[in-house]
């Protein structure tokens, strides 16, 4: 079951987290024309794969309350009916583009970035502590204590990686209060931005990690699940900084 879910339900997080970084990282952000492309891009396309995991999440629980063929059909009847609200409907009723010149790129006010980052991470700051409470949930179950020693210790290392991001990601709004008194400072939103973008590495350490582990329950074989771990870390390393550093590098060749 936990494979099933993993594999699909993974993509969206990778998808979703971007926009944010593919605006400016490890830089003063600017708003750029571009950036709601994008980040219009990403949020559209991490539906599928969230919808496909719902799916067979669906298909798992009907499975084992009435049977196979029960199971399939009501994973088939989720997923299709899902697709048809989240895109069809869409699609069905979507007005002519408007397409108007996009404004010159001006410079962003310091208070407005500083309100971007700060929302930025309270919008990740959630879907962080959940993953952190089923991590921690699962240590109790008789499964887990059945896992090899080496992996259980790995599920340990994700818990506390994840753990250090959403760490790195409360700490912005703390040190906008303490040390700043609230006020709009170019330090601090320096500081704030270096932390919001250094907590995607734990988080994606976190995530390869308990990958790892789910692959390892499900093939009870050791490569498979270093393959699926380190492969998991290569996409959301790529997503989540290598693409918007060229976005960057690009924007800036121009």
């Amino acid at each position: 079951m936990a494979g099933k879910r993993s594999g699909a339900a993974g993509v969206p997080v990778a998808a979703a987290y971007p926009p944010r970084e593919a605006v400016d990282p490890f830089s003063l952000t600017e708003s750029r024309p571009g950036a709601l492309a994008y980040a219009s891009r990403f949020a559209g396309a991490s539906l599928l794969p969230l919808t496909l995991g719902l799916g067979a999440l669906v298909f798992v629980v009907f499975e084992q309350l009435f049977g196979r063929t029960v199971g399939g059909v009501f994973g088939l009847t989720f997923t299709t009916g899902s697709v048809l609200l989240l895109y069809g409907l869409g699609i069905a009723l979507r007005r002519p583009s408007r397409r108007k010149k996009m404004p010159d790129q001006t410079a962003t006010p310091l208070k407005i970035k500083i309100e971007q980052m700060l929302t930025e991470a309270r919008v990740i700051i959630p879907g962080g502590q959940a993953l952190m409470g089923f991590q921690f949930i699962c240590t109790f179950t008789r499964s887990f204590r059945e896992l090899p020693l080496s992996i259980q210790y790995l599920h340990a290392a994700a818990l506390c990686a994840v753990a250090l991001s959403v760490l790195l990601l409360m700490t912005p709004a703390s040190l906008h209060r303490i040390a700043f008194h609230g006020e709009d400072d170019a330090s601090f939103f320096r500081i704030g931005s270096v932390l919001v973008i250094a907590a995607s590495i734990p988080l994606a350490i976190g995530i390869a990690a308990d990958i790892a582990v789910v692959f390892f329950k499900v093939t009870n074989d050791m490569k498979s699940a270093s393959v699926a771990g380190a492969v998991a870390l290569g996409v959301l390393v790529a997503v989540w900084l290598g693409f918007p550093m060229w976005r960057r590098n690009s924007a800036a060749s121009r």
